[in-house]
């Protein structure tokens, strides 16, 4: 994670650094043209001021005035006449200027002036003239010249500054990279330590996140993924251990039974009970590992559900027909309404294992007398079936884990009065497989209602119900 922060910093200081060196470019070149023209501006704009004083009185004594002005002043300044000849100058400029006037030439000079020697860089003044116009025809010529040493320096002190304020920010930018680097790893290392956590089995993380950014998303993800193992963990033991009870005790039977069975003495009757004895332990075993399998299937996402259009009336009617001899030997009415013209697409051998395990617990668990009801009702776009009875029901709380794998209202697991305490579970899943759901409500005493809805399917088979 170090090396992520190292890269991650580098990379954000060579990006930083290009941007901050390409602003700063432009703004030193920018700054420094800005400041060169502003020189170039007041030089001209002095010279054009001291040529609208000569335009008004062009005497001798003004001449030498503004020559006198000059010499007090940085710039320095040379009148000529028309042709070009020397009237008036600053005596030190005198070499420079026999130089540069010469070489000028005045035609393209308009009224207004212009730079006539701007090379700041190389020559050892800046030049400007501007033409003395009377009458409508040139008087003459003023000349100003400034020093360049005053814009080097100028130009060197911006450098100066420039580099300070360029060597600041880099120093800034290293720190608040760095920050940064370490405020955005440092999740990432917490969120790595807990993965690690996670591979060697310790599901006890907890991520203190916060924010809506990705990196707290991730790290809820983590989170949420430890909360989950960390259940699924209890889940696997609580199961393993559900498994190693259910077959204790069939397989306790069978072992004892057996030994019972193959003494020499015994009686052909009593061996007869043991042995009828070991068979229905054979088939409660049978029945769990089959169920064991389903379920295992389902987890796998193995469990194959081929739906078909199925009449619900006519599919339940049939349902109802088989299981009702069962009702009637226990004393028992079984009552089935459904309204006629409703379709769903079911797999009609996986729903009716749904069916036949609720009506058998149904049975299982109501009094002789009872009634148990089939309804079916329409919601909009949902079936809504309900099978109600009127036995013993659920306390209030065991009803939330009744759809538990292994999870049996009864806690001390008799083995006349439940089953393997898979058959809720695999109905759930069957349930949701086909899109639906299931719930039950129940008053401890009065009797159960388990509710199945499915999404309809199309309304194009009629069927005849009976009630």
């Amino acid at each position: 994670m170090r090396k992520l922060s190292f890269k991650l910093g580098l990379l954000f200081f060579v990006f930083v650094l290009g941007i901050e060196t390409v602003l700063f470019a432009s703004l030193y070149v920018t700054l420094v043209n800005a400041r060169i023209h502003e020189e170039f501006e007041q030089l001209l704009a002095r010279g054009n001021n001291h040529r609208d004083v000569l335009e008004k009185s062009y005497h001798p004594s003004t001449l030498e005035h503004v020559v006198m002005m000059e010499s007090e002043a940085e710039t320095d300044v040379v009148i000529t006449d028309a042709k070009g000849n020397m009237l008036y100058f600053s005596d030190h400029i005198l070499p420079f200027a026999k130089k540069l006037i010469p070489s000028v030439d005045v035609r393209h000079i308009p009224h207004s002036g212009m730079v006539v020697q701007s090379n700041w860089k190389n020559e050892s003044y800046i030049a400007t003239a501007s033409p003395i116009r009377m009458d409508g025809k040139t008087k003459g010529y003023v000349y100003m010249f400034q020093r360049t040493a005053s814009i080097q320096t100028m130009i060197a002190k911006l450098k100066h500054h420039f580099l300070v304020v360029g060597i600041l920010s880099v120093f800034l930018t290293i720190l608040t990279i760095f920050f940064l680097s370490r405020v955005i790893t440092i999740p990432l290392v917490r969120m790595k330590q807990a993965t690690e956590k996670l591979s060697k089995g310790d599901f006890s993380v907890r991520l203190q996140v916060k924010g809506e950014d990705e990196l707290a998303q991730l790290g809820k993800a983590i989170q949420t993924l430890a909360t989950d193992l960390e259940y699924l963990k209890k889940e696997r033991n609580e199961f393993l251990a559900s498994i190693s009870h259910e077959l204790r005790t069939p397989l306790t039977y069978v072992k004892g039974y057996a030994d019972i069975a193959r003494r020499p003495n015994i009686a052909e009757e009593e061996r007869a009970k043991y042995l009828s004895i070991i068979y229905e332990e054979a088939e409660h075993m049978q029945k769990l590992v089959k169920n064991l399998f389903e379920l295992a299937k389902m987890d796998q996402h193995s469990f194959q559900i081929e739906k078909e259009p199925t009449p619900l009336c006519l599919f339940l009617k049939k349902i109802y027909e088989k299981m009702y001899p069962a009702f009637q030997t226990k004393n028992m009415a079984l009552v089935y309404r459904c309204e006629e013209n409703i379709t769903v697409h079911i797999d009609q051998q996986r729903f009716e294992q749904v069916m036949m395990n609720l009506l058998d617990n149904a049975l299982k668990y109501s009094h002789q007398g009872s009634t148990v009801s089939i309804d079916v009702k329409m919601e909009k776009k949902n079936v809504m079936i309900m099978i109600s009875d009127e036995g013993i029901g659920i306390p209030e709380a065991d009803l939330p884990h009744i759809f538990e794998r292994f999870y049996r209202v009864d806690k001390s697991r008799s083995r006349t009065g439940g089953g393997t305490g898979l058959g809720l579970a695999i109905v759930k899943e069957i349930v949701e497989a086909h899109g639906g759901s299931i719930s039950a409500t129940s008053q401890f005493g009065k009797g159960t209602n388990m509710i199945i809805t499915l999404p309809r399917g199309d309304e194009s088979v009629h069927d005849i119900t009976s009630g």
